[in-house]
């Protein structure tokens, strides 16, 4: 006798939105389609920004307590997800307020004004420039966020948020490449560790991040690293949030260049700005 098959329940877009949550901008953003539904990629996408939202939270409760005009910087934009996402959920409800988007390709950059026009998001920029490159009105920003920033933009980015006097500073790095290339020339005692290619890599991605927050430490930073996310949904899970506490901390400090010299690599625009 053949078993009734339960049919599975369909997932209602809606529901996995926060209150108030724009619907035309995520349509806008090709995260809910036409239609206002969810595939499988448009919701990993969903849950990845609104998770690193809630993550920020604390940077932006903060910034809007205690500053009249709060900015924050999102550097490497892309399709400027984070950035809509962020002035949707924060920046709008509050009235006041600005974002800025940075990023080097120039389509992009017209998308993103388009559809921040179309949202009436007036409060939002986008600036056209390579992370290294980058400047803002003012020049300060409260927060400094970058979302997958690739292997050096990481450090790009972490160099920008000390010329812009960040208090906070979120990042979800990717691809550190430039660590894992160097350890392939460094011999010595602590040379199995990385002699195989893919061991090469995860090392090289651990001691770069682990230089990361050693670094922000040194300049004062109080910094937590964490999961980003399930791995169901980004193998690049690594979380970065670090908040200003003090100008220095020398202890970090000779930290950062202890394990540079025990290690022979290390992050080049991290080491040539800490010598500075």
């Amino acid at each position: 006798m053949a078993k009734n098959r339960e049919k599975p329940q369909k997932i209602d877009p809606l529901a996995e939105l926060w209150p108030g949550q724009s619907v035309p901008l995520l349509k806008a953003l090709h995260i809910l389609t036409h239609n206002g539904g969810l595939n499988a990629d448009s919701r990993r996408k969903l849950k990845q920004v609104q998770h690193l939202a809630n993550l920020i939270r604390p940077a932006l409760d903060w910034a809007f307590q205690e500053k009249e005009q709060p900015v924050l910087t999102d550097l490497g934009a892309g399709k400027s997800y984070l950035g809509f996402i962020l002035y949707d959920l924060f920046f709008a409800k509050e009235g006041r307020g600005t974002v800025y988007g940075v990023e080097a390709r120039h389509d992009l950059i017209e998308t993103s004004e388009k559809i921040a026009a179309e949202s009436h998001f007036d409060r939002m920029r986008f600036i056209e420039s390579a992370i290294r490159d980058a400047d803002i009105p003012g020049g300060k920003a409260d927060v400094v966020t970058a979302l997958h920033a690739c292997d050096t933009a990481t450090d790009e980015a972490i160099l920008f948020a000390l010329r812009a006097d960040a208090k906070f500073v979120a990042l979800v790095p990717c691809c550190q490449a430039e660590v894992a290339r160097e350890l392939d020339h460094v011999k010595g005692p602590m040379h199995q560790l990385w002699r195989h290619p893919i061991q090469r890599r995860e090392f090289g991605a651990q001691l770069t991040n682990v230089l990361r927050g050693l670094f922000l430490e040194a300049h004062g930073y109080k910094v937590r690293i964490t999961e980003f996310t399930g791995l169901e949904h980004s193998l690049k899970n690594e979380f970065i949030f670090a908040e200003r506490h003090q100008r220095s901390n020398a202890q970090a400090r000779a930290e950062f260049d202890r394990l540079v010299q025990q290690f022979g690599a290390a992050p080049s625009l991290l080491t040539t700005a800490i010598a500075a």
